[in-house]
């Protein structure tokens, strides 16, 4: 199992990594969607449609990119689109875990598809976006997450059940703690403020290595405070992604969403934590 991820991981990053270090955004925007596309089968899957359907809805998504990249939204500012999506992810992702699995199952399944493409479509748009703002930026979002998660991870497995009594949230993930949770908040904050501290010597030095970041717009625009609070803020809905998907596999009574990627399971498992946070990255730096 180890070796079957460890061989999966390898093939992800040598396809994605060339393709983000471009030096135009194509390659990467071009990846992403066909990922992006592969997440509207699995959610076809996780409703309970047929491969049929569930792969037209891949196609229909991989459709719905790109007539939004040959309008050139890519290099359009959204600023209204990006305080929707966010304020959407807030409100209803907060209320999805309040109602739980069982709540899942009662929402009409047409509007559970639909949202879920709204869902996956905006991902992709705003992760496009962040690689046309630059490198450094769409980088700078992705380690935040990633760092999230880790930090997380360790800190639960350290001092998970130590402080607080009650798990995060044991119906839909029942290994998470509060401990972990503020962990991954510990270690996004520390990313922030060392990466910026970082880009301030590079600067003076002359040199831009980590120029461009969330972490620079946010300081330079807002101050070294709210900057620590939209990391802060990015890291808390990035644990309502993961939540949020699996909640609806729990509901479909599936462990991953699919096994296109072994050892690490399908597609929305990858990018769980991702699909409420790089929009959410986008509302701040159009704020």
């Amino acid at each position: 199992m180890l070796r079957q991820r460890v061989m999966t991981a390898i093939v992800l990053l040598a396809i994605l990594l060339p393709a983000m270090f471009y030096k135009t955004p194509l390659p990467f925007c071009a990846v992403a969607l066909i990922l992006i596309a592969a997440g509207g089968w699995e959610w076809g899957r996780l409703n309970a449609c047929s491969f049929a359907v569930s792969l037209g809805l891949g196609v229909m998504l991989a459709v719905l990119c790109g007539l939004t990249w040959y309008a050139g939204l890519l290099e359009k500012p959204l600023p209204v689109l990006w305080v929707l999506a966010g304020g959407a992810w807030v409100l209803l992702g907060g209320a999805l875990l309040r109602v739980g699995v069982a709540g899942w199952s009662r929402i009409p399944k047409a509007l559970r598809l639909v949202g879920g493409m709204a869902v996956l479509w905006l991902a992709w748009l705003a992760v496009a976006q962040a690689r046309v703002i630059g490198i450094q930026f769409l980088l700078s979002v992705l380690v935040l997450v990633w760092s999230a998660d880790i930090t997380a991870y360790a800190a639960g497995r350290a001092f998970g059940g130590r402080f607080t009594q009650g798990k995060l949230a044991p119906a839909i993930s029942p290994g998470k703690s509060w401990e972990g949770v503020w962990g991954g908040m510990a270690g996004v904050v520390l990313l922030s403020v060392c990466w910026s501290l970082l880009d301030r010597f590079f600067e003076s030095s002359g040199s831009a290595v980590f120029s461009g970041s969330l972490y620079a717009h946010l300081w330079s625009r807002h101050g070294v405070l709210v900057m620590l609070v939209g990391v802060i803020f990015l890291a808390a809905m990035s644990v309502v992604g993961d939540l949020v998907e699996s909640l609806v596999k729990r509901s479909a009574g599936v462990k991953d969403s699919s096994g296109l990627l072994p050892g690490h399971g399908g597609v929305l498992d990858r990018i769980d934590a991702l699909l409420p946070a790089v929009p959410l990255a986008m509302m701040l730096v159009n704020l």
